[in-house]
């Protein structure tokens, strides 16, 4: 180092305490009760690793919210921010820029191939608020098809397409005019009491008979993996299926892949696992590998069509922000170029054989679901009843859980990882190696024993948890 240069002060003149309290007394900690934020300071991270403010690494178990698919400080990203602040900072919606044009050109070799315009927004939830906006410009019609065990974003349409309590808080004015609810794929749990393969995908059928019922229905919207509450994976043969209702009958179908997209299953986006294509695909966190905000609203070249006529009623002053789409076109090139859809593909089975040994173990877990880097382990009170520790009602009671307990200990072991009413969240950065998937698993099994000594049911004879004290 020169005698010029100097080190940055990461803390700005304050400590890592001062830091934290204030963050906590005039911040809001977002979808909990304040009382029980406290939150920890970050000041560096690398790779599969974040360091707090007293130094601390962990391995980040959950790329953080599921997002940072590439990893922390991918250096060619972080140049690209850089680059494209010195070139251009800012360009409004109606100008075209040289970076916006490369990432279209590029979401057209990676986005199912039937996906040819698209509109970008700084989130999520704005993507699939723009999702809804189009669908029911382009059908006429206005009602959504969700699902229960949902989350598609915090914004007023959005969080009215939820299924999940975070919903609840807004009704009955949040509800939402239009949105309707059917139940989710969820062959662990089934909500109407099916039993697949027997079921000739139930789930389908009901969610056709509920088209066939309403009136005025102008599209579903499914993830197609469920991401946070649960990561539920459907029958293979869950999603021609539904292509199938759709079209048959005038029905648009909305795909939300903001979590499961760019790589987290082992195809580029989940769809790709079905070969099916959607009319509008939705997707955000891993666009970027969450280094700068950017959503993603994709849709086929036959509802762009309709718009050449037709007035296109929506936008906002941050579309197209070239500070957002600079970090998206280097995003995929670092992942063409480590080959990290491949690599999540090929780490599945890894991760998911230890998981699966895990469940030999220990009692407590009642199921293992995923694919590729993306993951839930679900903990029950019992195997046979499938009972879960924590119910969604717990959660909006403010009840701690049992999985937030074990996701502290992990966490004083170095190791974060996400947790969410019953089930853990597994998706570490595609760049993870298998030492760091071993050193997760390991942290992981250490604490389940506080799961287990609440099972009112044992292990198989012949089969020993490995606890803290083993």
């Amino acid at each position: 180092m020169s005698p010029t240069e100097t080190v940055p002060d990461l803390m700005h003149g304050m400590t890592t305490e001062e830091i934290c309290d204030i963050t906590r007394k005039h911040n809001y900690g977002t979808w909990r009760y304040q009382k029980a934020w406290k939150p920890i300071q970050m000041v560096d991270a690398q790779d599969s690793h974040i360091i707090d403010g007293n130094g601390k690494r962990y391995l980040d178990f959950s790329s953080q919210l599921m997002c940072m698919n590439l990893g922390h400080k991918n250096a060619a990203v972080i140049e690209s921010i850089a680059a494209q602040a010195r070139e251009l900072p800012y360009a409004m919606p109606g100008y075209a820029t040289a970076t916006r044009a490369e990432l279209s050109k590029l979401l057209l070799e990676v986005l199912p191939s039937a996906l040819t315009k698209f509109f970008f927004a700084t989130s999520g939830t704005e993507a699939n608020e723009a999702a809804f906006k189009i669908a029911r410009m382009y059908t006429g019609k206005s009602k959504i098809i969700a699902r229960y065990r949902s989350y598609h974003g915090s914004t007023t349409g959005s969080i009215a397409a939820t299924g999940d309590p975070r919903r609840w808080a807004m009704e009955p004015g949040g509800k939402g005019p239009g949105i309707i609810f059917s139940p989710e794929v969820n062959c662990y749990r089934c909500p109407i009491k099916h039993t697949y393969p027997q079921c000739g995908i139930a789930c389908a059928d009901y969610l056709e008979h509920m088209i066939r019922n309403e009136s005025d229905v102008a599209a579903v919207i499914v993830e197609p993996i469920v991401g946070t509450n649960g990561v539920l994976v459907p029958p293979d043969e869950y999603f021609p299926t539904l292509r199938k209702i759709c079209d048959d009958n005038n029905v648009l179908m909305i795909v939300d892949e903001v979590m499961t997209g760019w790589g987290r299953t082992g195809k580029w986006f989940a769809v790709d696992h079905w070969g099916i294509q959607p009319d509008i695909l939705v997707t955000a966190k891993g666009i970027t590998s969450a280094y700068v905000p950017l959503g993603l609203t994709a849709t086929t070249q036959k509802i762009a069509d309709f718009f050449v006529d037709h007035f296109f009623a929506h936008g906002h002053t941050y579309e197209a922000h070239p500070m957002t789409l600079a970090p998206a076109v280097a995003t995929i090139h670092e992942m063409q170029r480590l080959n990290l859809v491949d690599r999540a593909a090929e780490l599945g089975p890894y991760i998911e054989a230890k998981l699966q040994d895990l469940k030999l173990r220990h009692p407590s877990i009642g199921d293992i679901r995923g694919k590729g880097l993306f993951w839930a382990l679900d903990l029950v009170k019992n195997r046979d009843t499938k009972e879960p520790f924590n119910t969604y009602a717990d959660k909006v009671a403010g009840i701690p859980s049992l999985v937030d307990q074990i996701a502290g200990k992990m966490m004083a072991d170095g190791v974060t990882c996400q947790a969410w009413v019953s089930h853990f969240v597994i998706a570490p950065p595609l760049i993870i190696t298998k030492e760091e998937i071993d050193l997760g698993i390991a942290v992981l099994d250490k604490h389940l024993h506080l799961a287990d000594e609440k099972c009112s049911r044992g292990l198989p004879s012949g089969l020993t948890s490995i606890t803290s004290n083993s």
